[in-house]
């Protein structure tokens, strides 16, 4: 198998300062799920064990020059640290703005290598970053996992469609810190967090212990896909009556 492709400067400013920034506070390993037409960071899909994370590009929006090959279909699937990761892309920017110069200034190469690790006497797997200086080339060496096998590929793709059914009714959050300060005060109370969103844009957020029941909620909120008009006499009733209904009023749509 192989595979090899340059990174654009918006690819690295989409990786470096935002996506894995975010990925690597999900966790420490994900899975790099590359096929002929996307680039996918995969977290906690297989083992089912916490949150999933999916982050999915099109390899116009991270590459030039993508070049990708495998008996299984052109899909090349590994674990990788994304600590690691994110650590080679930051030091390769750094080099291309201190030392780049000339036409080849700010490419940075990605490549899928073998090598032999010193006091090893077997090849091991490397996402290898070759990063163009002046009158030199560093290059980063990032461990990866034994690639998957076919097996093993298949299954990660069944659970990604699987994961991409999403719910039929979402809701825009305008305010992600006011909602993210929240959970984390909540975070003291307990560790299960009850979360139900209605077809008219209600966002509700609970946590329930043996003493004590702490919740918020945030009304109106822009609906994405199915939708409904909030019943009239809502406004009087309190948050905790109407997410409690709004569930009831779901709950009977699905089995009556």
């Amino acid at each position: 198998m192989k595979f090899k492709a340059f990174l654009t400067e918006y690819g690295v400013n989409l990786l470096e300062r935002r996506f894995l920034p975010a990925l690597d506070k999900m966790g420490k390993i994900c899975h790099l799920f590359l096929t002929r037409d996307h680039a996918i960071f995969l977290h906690n899909l297989l083992n089912g064990d916490g949150v999933q994370c999916i982050a999915q590009f099109r390899k116009e929006a991270l590459f030039d020059d993508y070049r990708i090959s495998s008996q299984n279909e052109d899909r090349i699937a590994f674990a990788i640290d994304v600590s690691l990761l994110l650590r080679a892309v930051r030091s390769s920017v750094s080099i291309c703005t201190e030392f780049g110069n000339g036409p080849s200034a700010n490419r940075l190469q990605i490549k899928l290598v073998k090598k032999l690790p010193l006091n090893c006497t077997q090849p091991m797997p490397f996402l290898t970053f070759e990063t163009n200086g002046y009158k030199s080339a560093v290059i980063q060496d990032v461990p990866i996992s034994k690639p998957l096998s076919r097996a093993q590929v298949l299954e990660l793709q069944t659970a990604l469609e699987l994961a991409q059914d999403i719910p039929q009714t979402l809701v825009q959050v305008p305010d992600l810190n006011q909602l993210q300060n929240f959970v984390e005060r909540m975070k003291q109370v307990g560790d299960m967090l009850n979360v139900s969103i209605s077809k008219y844009g209600d966002l509700h957020v609970q946590i329930s212990t043996t003493l004590i029941t702490l919740g918020a909620e945030f009304r109106k909120l822009l609906v994405i896909g199915e939708q409904a008009e909030a019943p009239s006499d809502d406004r009087n009733q309190s948050a905790q009556t109407r997410s409690e209904r709004a569930i009831s009023r779901e709950m009977h749509s699905v089995f009556k």
